[in-house]
Parts: C-alpha cells; sequence; structure tokens
C-alpha cells in the first residue's frame, strides 16, 4: 500500500514546502539585521516556493495558464524591488535570482515532486558554498586552468557531438567521434592529474607524480624521473615507486580506450589489466613504504592541458589504425601482430587504440589479442631501456623486473580466465 504523499497535489506542494524552508534557512543566515538587512529570508522564500505551487495547481484545476505568468510578473516585481532597495550596498543579484529560481521549482515540484525536491536541494548547496565557490574562483583557479576548463567544456559540448558518427574510409575505418572522445579523455585525465598534484602536491611523492603522469605518457615519466634519480634530486627508491606507478595508469588506460572503442575486447583482457595494475601497485607500495613525501606542486602559472601532447596520440592512434590496417590486408593476421609490436614501441595506447577500431570492424577477438600482447611486450621492453639509459643500472634494473613481473602476472590471468 503507498502511503498518501507519494504522488499527487499533496505531494507536490510539500517539496514546494521543503524547499522554500531549505533554501530560505540558507538565505536566513546570511541577510544580517537591522534597517540594512537583506529583503528575503526563510519566511519569504518559502511563500514564494508554495506561491509556485498553487500557481501550477491553480492553473490546471481551472485550466488557466495565466495564473502562472501572473506569479511569475510578482515574484519578478519583488526581485526588482529587493535589488533597488540594496543595489547600493550590495550589488549582487544571488538572494534575487534565487527567489525567481525558487518560485520556478515551486511550479516543478506540482508536476515532478522528486525532480523540483532534487533541484532545491542543489540551489540551497549552491547558495551554501558561496565562500569556497568564491575562493576556488579567486585564489585556486589561475588564469591558465580558467582558459583550459574553458576549452574542454567546448570540446565536450560543442566540438565532439558535432562530428561525424561510424567508421570512415578516409581514416582506415577508425571512428572519428570515437577517437575525438578519446583525445577529450586524455585531456580530461591531464586536468584531473594537474588539479590534485596542485591540491596535494606538497603531501605526496613520486608516486603520485608518476600515476598521474603515466596517462599522459609512461615512457616520458619514467625517462624524467630516471634522469631525476641519476642526479641525486629524488631518493632511488621513491624514483623507482614513481616509475612504476605511471606503469599501472598504462594498464588502466588501455583499458579505458579499449572500452569505449572495443568494449567487448575490453572484457576479454580485463583479468589481465587488473593483474599487470595490481602488482605494479603492489610493487609501489612496498617501494614507498618509509619514503619521506617529496614535493611534486606543478608552478601555479603552468598549462592544465597539454593539446599538443593530446592531439599526438590521436595522430600515432590514426597511423597507427593505417598501418595495422594495410598489414592485415597484405601480409593477413601476423601482419596486424607484427604492425602492432612495431606500433608499440611509439606508444601502446596508440596500438591499442588502432586495434580496438580494427576489432570493432571485424578483426578476429584472438588476432586482437596477440597484437595487444605485442604491443606490450614491445613498450615495455621500450621502457625498460629508458629506465636503464635515464636513470643508470640500479634504478634501470628494479623497474625492468616490475615490468616484467606485471607481463607475467597478467599473462598468467588471461591463461586462467
Amino acid at each position: 500500500m503507498s502511503l498518501p504523499l507519494a504522488d499527487g497535489p499533496l505531494a507536490g506542494a510539500a517539496a514546494a514546502l521543503g524547499v522554500g524552508l531549505l533554501v530560505g534557512l540558507e538565505r536566513e543566515r546570511r541577510k544580517g539585521e537591522g534597517p540594512d538587512r537583506q529583503a528575503a529570508g526563510i519566511r519569504s522564500f518559502t511563500v514564494v516556493a508554495l506561491l509556485g505551487a498553487l500557481a501550477q495547481g491553480l492553473s490546471q484545476a481551472l485550466a488557466a495558464p495565466g495564473l502562472l505568468l501572473l506569479g511569475g510578473a510578482m515574484v519578478g516585481a519583488l526581485a526588482v524591488a529587493a535589488y533597488w532597495r540594496s543595489a547600493a550596498r550590495d550589488p549582487g543579484l544571488t538572494t534575487e535570482l534565487a527567489m525567481c529560481a525558487t518560485y520556478l521549482i515551486g511550479l516543478l515540484c506540482m508536476s515532478a515532486p522528486a525532480w523540483g525536491a532534487g533541484a532545491g536541494a542543489l540551489l540551497a548547496l549552491l547558495l551554501a558554498a558561496r565562500g569556497r565557490l568564491h575562493h576556488f574562483a579567486t585564489r585556486v583557479l589561475t588564469e591558465h586552468e580558467l582558459h583550459d576548463g574553458l576549452l574542454l567544456a567546448a570540446l565536450a559540448l560543442v566540438a565532439v557531438p558535432l562530428l561525424p558518427a561510424g567508421p570512415q574510409a578516409w581514416l582506415g575505418g577508425a571512428d572519428l567521434r570515437r577517437l575525438a572522445a578519446l583525445v577529450l579523455l586524455i585531456l580530461l585525465l591531464q586536468a584531473v592529474g594537474h588539479v590534485a598534484l596542485r591540491l596535494f602536491g606538497a603531501r605526496t611523492g613520486l608516486a603520485l607524480s608518476g600515476f598521474l603522469s603515466g596517462f599522459v605518457s609512461s615512457l616520458a615519466t619514467i625517462a624524467s624521473i630516471g634522469a631525476r634519480a641519476r642526479h641525486g634530486d629524488v631518493p632511488l627508491r621513491a624514483a623507482q615507486a614513481g616509475a612504476l606507478a605511471s606503469s599501472a595508469a598504462t594498464w588502466i588506460q588501455s583499458m579505458m580506450i579499449l572500452g569505449a572503442i572495443a568494449p567487448p575486447l575490453a572484457w576479454l583482457l580485463l583479468p589481465a589489466a587488473l593483474a599487470g595494475a595490481t602488482v605494479a601497485l603492489a610493487l609501489v607500495a612496498w617501494l614507498s613504504l618509509g619514503e619521506a613525501p617529496t614535493e611534486a606542486r606543478p608552478p601555479a602559472d603552468s598549462a592544465m592541458l597539454r593539446v599538443r601532447e593530446a592531439a599526438a596520440v590521436a595522430l600515432m592512434i590514426v597511423t597507427a589504425t593505417l598501418l595495422l590496417g594495410a598489414a592485415g590486408r597484405w601480409l593477413g593476421e601476423r601482419g596486424v601482430v607484427a604492425g602492432a609490436a612495431l606500433a608499440g614501441v611509439a606508444d601502446a595506447h596508440a596500438a591499442m587504440a588502432a586495434l580496438g577500431g580494427l576489432s570493432s570492424g571485424g578483426l578476429a577477438p584472438g588476432t586482437a589479442i596477440w597484437g595487444v600482447w605485442a604491443a606490450l611486450l614491445s613498450n615495455s621492453a621500450v621502457r625498460a631501456v629508458a629506465a636503464l639509459a635515464s636513470g643508470g643500472r640500479r634504478f634501470g634494473a628494479l623497474v625492468g623486473v616490475g615490468l616484467a613481473a606485471q607481463l607475467a602476472a597478467a599473462a598468467l590471468a588471461l591463461y586462467l580466465r
């Protein structure tokens, strides 16, 4: 048996009342006291929310949609009067806009109480977070980060949805929209890593820095950390932990790429990726024990997004797709595996994205899996050589052993599947 307030006008009115009280309670704490106080508080916002609910209910009952406009005009006039009264000492429009939003939420509550209640809670949360949002926008967020955030939003909301979907012959069968979404994913990971390092860099070590940088390029991360270890800028164990943490990011990002392009192939390789990432993180934890945290905070004026690197990954993916497609046509399945190994030397993610695209286009799952392994083997070998060359014998030996242990664990997990 359902409760009497589970639906219907009573539920809408109750939701509107709750929204008015919630938003009004937040505004009441900020409106001040005395003759200079703000015009609207808990009672005003509750009445505005109930006015919206009554206008919606009466307009439906009496078939008079003009009541909605009348109620909106009344609330708008009150908001204008409140702003005119307080503009000299407080030029902000937050309270006045909140009154109009509360009226509209009251309307929404009568037709969709759950949505109305959620919108009211979100509005109250937004109003209550004023100080934190102001601090974040003016003190934490830099000009570069604001620019990069707007660029990221434009790519996600405008550029990617407008691109054509489906295989494109001139790209060797690759899906242009999925390719753009992959570039967007890489940029998003860069942004997350940058913000995390800005917030926690002084209290974390090279392990977190290496893990976040590994989403961009594990090879470049290992070479950079190895050079710092060779020159004595960071402790050896901390440097090794950072290098192996970047390899854990490679496993995670590989699954994200394959999951976006070829979900069936990603599902087949998931146990192997989990095993490889688990071994990498276990080695990182072991190496990090007893190590003092190291400074890893990027400069405040550094860019959050590295668009050229993401575009370079997209170019490598297209090149690898064309290479593997041509190898498959000319040399058959062995050509695809050999091409994947060759592409993996430059970038494992590009090779996997290309194999995922070919798998969606009809490449046999067994051949795709062998291609992934070929790319991982060649890329791991290059990373081991880079660790040895940049960081010396002690640094490179342990990193190489760690990479080999990850591959062995991944192979065992895939065999036992």
